[in-house]
Order: structure tokens, then C-alpha cells, then sequence
């Protein structure tokens, strides 16, 4: 009885309709994703007629106060007493990136339910941070 090898067929598989249904795959998802960036945490900002529209600056300190009181300074929470040595580290970063001290600006995104107590406790804060302006966000009715 004589031995008989295995014989070993040289299939090779093709990848290009694998790769086209990837790459069809890849651009569908591009297309329909939402390139929008969501904030960390839903305000609803108190109406103002007379409000101007705000500009978006990368070199402005952003504060959010929410309708339970917890405060965020740059979507980073923040407990009362730490608030002045958040801004001044945020304020001073933000100098050090710009060079320059006209940038220490503070905005304040209020939720319409958020205590006064706590925006005073903010505006008092950043001034002590050396900020110098501080806006608040409203929104057009």
C-alpha cells in the first residue's frame, strides 16, 4: 500500500470585494456622524433682549453652574471652596498659552434654575482669580 500525500490546493482567497464593502462601510459612517460637539452637562440659559452674541475663544475660562449648585470650571466639576484656585490655575494656563493678560476672561454659562448665591459666589471668585471681564451667557428670547 503506498502512501498518498495530502494534497494542498493553493487557494487564495480575494480580498478586494471585502475591501470595497469596508471602505463603502467607512464612508456611510463618515457621512451620517454627527461632527458636533455636545456639552458635558444641559443649561438652559436664562432670556436676555439686549444680550450680544457671544464669540467663541479657546483662551476663555468657561463656568457652568447647574440647577443642583455643582459649578464646572472647563467641564471639570468643582467643589465651592477650591473655586478661586481652579480659575487662577485655568486663567494662568490660559495666559501662559496666549502670552497675553488681556485673555483673562471668565464666561459663566447660568442654568435658569441656578441660585444667585452661587453666581455671586462665582463673580466673587473670579475676581479674586484676577480675571478681567467676566461675561454671562443668555440666550434671545
Amino acid at each position: 500500500m503506498a502512501y498518498e500525500r495530502p494534497r494542498h490546493s493553493n487557494v487564495v482567497l480575494n480580498l478586494t470585494p471585502l475591501i470595497d464593502i469596508v471602505f463603502l462601510l467607512l464612508v456611510f459612517f463618515m457621512l451620517t456622524a454627527h461632527f458636533i460637539e455636545d456639552q458635558a452637562l444641559v443649561v438652559d440659559l436664562p432670556d436676555a433682549n439686549s444680550a450680544p452674541a457671544a464669540a467663541e475663544h479657546k483662551e476663555i475660562v468657561t463656568v457652568i453652574l447647574s440647577p443642583e449648585g455643582v459649578i464646572f470650571v472647563n467641564d471639570q466639576p468643582v467643589h465651592e471652596h477650591e473655586l478661586q484656585k481652579f480659575l487662577k490655575a485655568a486663567l494662568d494656563e490660559t495666559e501662559n498659552r496666549k502670552q497675553k493678560t488681556e485673555n483673562r476672561i471668565v464666561r459663566i454659562r447660568g442654568d435658569n434654575e441656578a441660585s444667585l448665591g452661587s453666581a455671586v459666589k462665582v463673580l466673587d471668585a473670579a475676581e479674586a482669580s484676577g480675571a478681567k471681564a467676566v461675561d454671562i451667557l443668555t440666550e434671545k428670547p
